[in-house]
C-alpha cells in the first residue's frame, strides 16, 4: 500500500469517525484556533508538540509602556498584514459554514483575529481574542478601520513602504532593521495610543466575550476544538470547564493540545480534507 493510500483511508475514516460524533451530539460548541487559517497563509506560532517555532508575539505591556515596541510593530506590520489582509477563506471554514447550515454548530468560538470564518460565511462567531482589521485608541475608546491607518503610515514612512520581508503570523513580517525613524499614526482624536482591536499577550479577554462564550457552552451538548493546540489558557478555559461537566470533548489537529487529558476523541489529521470528509458523511447520510 503507498503512502498516499494510506493517508487517503486515515482521512476517510477520521472523517467517518468525527461524522459519528457530530450526529450523536448535534449541538456543538466549537472552538478553533490557527491551524484552520494555515491553508489560508496565515502562518501559526506553534509547531505538532505545542512548542513555540518562532519567538513570541508582542506582549500587551511592552506594548503600552515602550514607543520603540510599538514603532518594530507597526513597522512590521506595514508589511506583513497583507498577508491576513489578502488571505481567502479555506476549505475547513467552508466545511465549518456547511456543518453550522445543517443545524450542528450552537457555537463557535475562534481565538483566530483573522475574521476569515466571517468572510466564509459562518454566522454564530465569537471572536475571543477580537478582529485584527480594525484598531482602537487606549485613551478615548476611537476606532478606525486597520487599512485607512496602514495608508496614513505608508503616507509618513515612504522608506518603509518598499521593504520586503516574508510572512509571520497575525500579520506580522520577519523584518530587522533600524525601527528608530518610523513615524506611528496617533489616534486623531486625542492624540492616544492606537492598537489593534485584539487581545495581545499578558492582557484578558472582554469579560462579555467570555460570558457570552460560557453561556453558549451551557447550550451545547459537546466540545468540538479543531486546529488549536489549546496553550492559551483563553481557550483551554473553556474545555476544562466542558470536562468538568462531563461534556464529550474532542480534538482535530495535527499535533497535541493541552487537553489531551480531557479529551474523549481525538484525530490527529489534516484538518481540511477530514471536516470536508465527515460534511460528506453526514449529507449521505440525510439521503440514505
Amino acid at each position: 500500500m503507498t503512502q498516499a493510500v494510506e493517508i487517503a483511508e486515515s482521512v476517510a475514516q477520521a472523517g467517518e469517525e468525527l461524522a459519528d460524533f457530530i450526529q450523536r451530539h448535534p449541538k456543538l460548541w466549537v472552538i478553533t484556533g490557527a491551524g484552520v487559517s494555515t491553508d489560508s497563509g496565515i502562518p501559526d506560532y506553534r509547531d505538532a508538540d505545542g512548542q513555540w517555532k518562532r519567538p513570541p508575539p508582542v506582549q500587551h505591556g511592552d506594548f503600552m509602556s515602550s514607543h520603540h515596541v510599538r514603532q518594530r510593530y507597526w513597522a512590521r506590520a506595514l508589511i506583513g498584514f497583507s498577508a491576513m489582509r489578502e488571505a481567502q477563506a479555506s476549505g475547513a471554514h467552508r466545511a465549518l459554514v456547511a456543518l453550522e447550515s445543517q443545524g450542528y454548530i450552537q457555537q463557535l468560538v475562534t481565538q483566530n483575529v483573522d475574521r476569515l470564518h466571517q468572510r466564509a460565511g459562518s454566522r454564530r462567531v465569537i471572536d475571543l481574542h477580537g478582529r485584527a482589521d480594525m484598531v482602537k485608541c487606549m485613551v478615548c475608546d476611537y476606532q478606525m478601520m486597520r487599512h485607512a491607518m496602514h495608508a496614513e503610515m505608508a503616507r509618513m514612512n515612504p522608506s518603509f513602504t518598499g521593504l520586503q520581508a516574508g510572512h509571520a503570523p497575525d500579520g506580522d513580517a520577519d523584518l530587522e532593521t533600524d525601527f528608530s525613524t518610523f513615524r506611528i499614526f496617533d489616534c486623531p482624536r486625542c492624540s492616544g495610543i492606537l492598537k489593534p482591536d485584539v487581545v495581545f499577550y499578558g492582557d484578558v479577554v472582554p469579560a462579555e466575550r467570555r460570558l457570552a462564550a460560557q453561556v453558549a457552552l451551557a447550550e451545547s451538548e459537546a466540545v468540538l476544538a479543531v486546529g488549536t493546540s489549546l496553550m492559551v489558557f483563553s481557550g483551554y478555559r473553556f474545555c476544562r470547564a466542558a470536562h468538568e461537566r462531563g461534556m464529550p470533548l474532542a480534538s482535530l489537529s495535527l499535533g497535541v493540545t493541552r487537553a489531551d487529558a480531557l479529551l474523549t476523541h481525538q484525530w490527529r489529521a489534516p484538518l481540511t480534507p477530514v471536516l470536508e470528509q465527515a460534511v460528506s458523511c453526514l449529507q449521505r447520510r440525510l439521503l440514505d
